[in-house]
Formats: C-alpha cells, sequence, structure tokens
C-alpha cells in the first residue's frame, strides 16, 4: 500500500522538504514525502524512512544529519521504496546486503584491488557527490594499484607500498600523503573485516619512505593593487569573462561560480547550493553571497544574453562553462595571477587597508570562524556586515571609489 503512495509522490515530482528549511528549523519533525522525515534537533538530526510491509508500520533509519546530505537520504528513500515495489522488505533487504558484502570481504583473500572497490562502496555515501568525483579513488588508482592491486591483501608487505609510492613521495608528497591515508583506511577495514592483515603495515611504510620537507606552493594571486586594472580588462560580455569578473567581486570559488543558475538568485543575494561548496559531505551549508552594485549589473547582462538556466552556459546544450575556459581567458590576458587568487586579493585588501574584521572577511570567504563550541552558539553569517565589506571592494575595483574621491576633490 505504501509502495503506490510513494510511486504517486515521486510521479508528481515534488519535494516537500528544502536545505534551507533544514538550516533555519532548530528542533522537529520535518517531512520530506515519500516516507522520508528528518527529525531535527539542536544537536543535529536523524534521518527516517518510514512505510508499511505485511500489514505494519516500520521505521528505517538512514543516518544522521551530520553523515547524510538531504540529496544523499532521498537517495537512500528511493533505493529502499524501490525495493518495497519489488515486494522485499527494506530492513532485511538491507541486512542481506551487507551481509552478502561482509561474506564476500571474509571469502576468500581478496587482492588489494577487490578491497579497494568494496571499501569505496561503503564510503562513498559519506563522500561529496558519492565520490563521482574520483577523487578519493585517484591517488590510490593512480599510483599503488597498477603496482600492487594484483596482489593479495594478506601477502602485502610494508615493502610494497614503499616501493609503489617512492617515486612520487618527494615530488609529489601531497598526493602520496593521501594514498597512504586511503591505505590505511582500507587496512583497517580489512582488518575488522576478519582479514589477514595488519594495519600498522601502512605505517610501516610510511617510516620506510622517510621524513619530506615539503613546502607548499600558493596559487599566485593577482596584487590587489592590481585588481581594477584586470577587472578593467575583462570587459565584454562573453560568458568566462562575466564569470571571471563575477568571481572578482564575489570572491565565490571557481566551481560554485560557473555553475550558477537563475533560480539561486533573489534580490541582491545569491545562495550557493550545499552540494557546490568545499567541506566534508554533511558538514557544509547553504552560502549566501551578498551582491553588490557592480555584480548585480554583471547578472543583469547574463540575462539579457540568457540562453539556459546557467548565468554561464557552455556551447554545449544544457553545460555550465567550464574551468578550461576561465582559464584560457586569463592566458589570453598574459595574467599570471590564477582566479582561486582572487580571493587572497580580497583578503590581503581587508588587511592591508582595515576594510572589515576578521570575522567578517573570513565569513565573506566561506571560512570555517572559531571552533565547534564557538560556532554552536555563534550562528550568524554576517550577512548585513558582509553586505558592506563587498560593496566596499566593489567600488575598489570598478573605480567607483576612486571616482567619488575625484568628484569630492
Amino acid at each position: 500500500m505504501w509502495g503506490a503512495e510513494w510511486g504517486k509522490h515521486m510521479s508528481r515530482g515534488k519535494n516537500k522538504m528544502t536545505a534551507m528549511q533544514i538550516r533555519k528549523t532548530e528542533s522537529g519533525v520535518l517531512q520530506d514525502g515519500g516516507g522520508l522525515s528528518l527529525k531535527k534537533t539542536a544537536a543535529g538530526g536523524r534521518w527516517n524512512y518510514r512505510y508499511s510491509f505485511a500489514g505494519k508500520r516500520r521505521d528505517m533509519g538512514l543516518g544522521s544529519l551530520s553523515d547524510v546530505s538531504l540529496a544523499e537520504a532521498r537517495q537512500a528513500r528511493d533505493r529502499w521504496a524501490s525495493a518495497l515495489l519489488d515486494g522485499k522488505d527494506p530492513i532485511s533487504e538491507r541486512e542481506r546486503v551487507r551481509a552478502v558484502e561482509k561474506a564476500e570481504m571474509t571469502r576468500h583473500d581478496p587482492t588489494l584491488s577487490d578491497l579497494v572497490d568494496v571499501v569505496f562502496e561503503a564510503k562513498k555515501e559519506g563522500l561529496r557527490g558519492g565520490g563521482a568525483n574520483g577523487r578519493w579513488r585517484s591517488p590510490i588508482d593512480l599510483h599503488v594499484l597498477p603496482k600492487i592491486g594484483h596482489m593479495p591483501i594478506s601477502t602485502i608487505h610494508q615493502t610494497d607500498i614503499q616501493r609503489a609510492l617512492s617515486p612520487i613521495w618527494r615530488k609529489k608528497h601531497p598526493t602520496a600523503e593521501k594514498a597512504i591515508q586511503r591505505l590505511a583506511i582500507i587496512f583497517r577495514q580489512a582488518r575488522l573485516s576478519g582479514l589477514d592483515v595488519d594495519p600498522f603495515t601502512v605505517e610501516a611504510a610510511k617510516h620506510m619512505l622517510g621524513e619530506v620537507r615539503h613546502t607548499p606552493v600558493p596559487i599566485t594571486a593577482t596584487r590587489w593593487q592590481d585588481i581594477p586594472d584586470l577587472y578593467e580588462r575583462l570587459e565584454g560580455n562573453a560568458p568566462s569573462r562575466l564569470a571571471l569578473r563575477l568571481m572578482i567581486l564575489t570572491t565565490v570559488r571557481s566551481t560554485a561560480l560557473r555553475a550558477a543558475t537563475f533560480d539561486e538568485i533573489e534580490g541582491d543575494v545569491w545562495t550557493v547550493p550545499a552540494e557546490r561548496m568545499k567541506g566534508a559531505e554533511g558538514r557544509v551549508s547553504d552560502f549566501r553571497v551578498p551582491l553588490s552594485t557592480a555584480a548585480l549589473r554583471i547578472i543583469s547582462v547574463c540575462e539579457e544574453y540568457r540562453t539556459s538556466k546557467f548565468l554561464f552556459p557552455s556551447s554545449h546544450a544544457n553545460k555550465s562553462i567550464s574551468d578550461v575556459a576561465i582559464h584560457k581567458t586569463m592566458n589570453r590576458l598574459e595574467e599570471t595571477g590564477r582566479p582561486h587568487g582572487f580571493r587572497t586579493s580580497f583578503r590581503t585588501w581587508v588587511q592591508d587597508t582595515n576594510s572589515a574584521s576578521f570575522d567578517v572577511a573570513e565569513t565573506a570567504l566561506a571560512h570555517i570562524v572559531g571552533n565547534k563550541v564557538e560556532r554552536t552558539y555563534a550562528r550568524s553569517d554576517l550577512l548585513d556586515q558582509r553586505r558592506v565589506v563587498m560593496q566596499k571592494w566593489s567600488d575598489f575595483v570598478t573605480g567607483a571609489e576612486a571616482k567619488v574621491v575625484k568628484l569630492r576633490g
């Protein structure tokens, strides 16, 4: 019976819950339809899928709000509602799937490559976008599996790991460090699953690889004093030029900005969805960006030339502009600074001109301010204060500040 109700709900294609509601609700139960609900408390929240099977109502926990996003909760609901339509009890089916996965791991001595697949499947719901971008796996896939992926996990010695990673340990240390971290997770999971492995193998390999004095190379940033000149050189209505100018004015990261859509903008506020914000899955939220007068003018131009839902459309149908197109435009201008460096330009301008407090400047960059306890009580996103400093930055970038001074003189 409930399966039919779920089908009707899904056919309507309407979701009742929004990320904004979740953020604003302090406590209570939010309903999304199709049996999915969120019990919100001051300490967090728990997802629940309610359904009926064999005439009995059942509640299936789908995880905590901190670990599972709204989109992931909906995906889980849809998955288990589909099982229900097939005549299976979702809770029993989930237990069966888990038992099969565990049996598969303990049935034999899997190769490292097989084990990576199993561990990734177990972790991917907690990764951004379900791990679809491949960032979690890439250090392992590129630098470890080609060399030792075929080896049974129980036969891998620390010297094998050391041999696989030594070519990049100093040349590409951040990547090698990520590979070591992933391997540690994989070996711990193998041990917990009853396989004959010692997680210390990875730690021993790291010790064998030796100490590294790694000095991170910061992204090249345009001097803040040169930003007005660069902004002027970016004149034009091409999507890449408009995107770069809005990136300068808002200090929003490239990934979040390039995929901006018109329906994310309301008045002089642009709300960037959590899924495009940097951070661990379940630990980021929607981010409001105050739009200065210059930023609003750019959006008006985008509206005038609108061809899709995206502010900055690609020549390919239904896609936004690429990161390659953005960098090509900078290269044509022979600008050595990189788009991500605009954030540094803004932050240095604030520091040198004392244009905003530390908290306001860091929040404008969507950085986390304060420790966990402080953030529990200080929940404001400082939108009004950020609106003031972003207008000041806009006036400086566009030359409006200089014009006012000249008129007064």
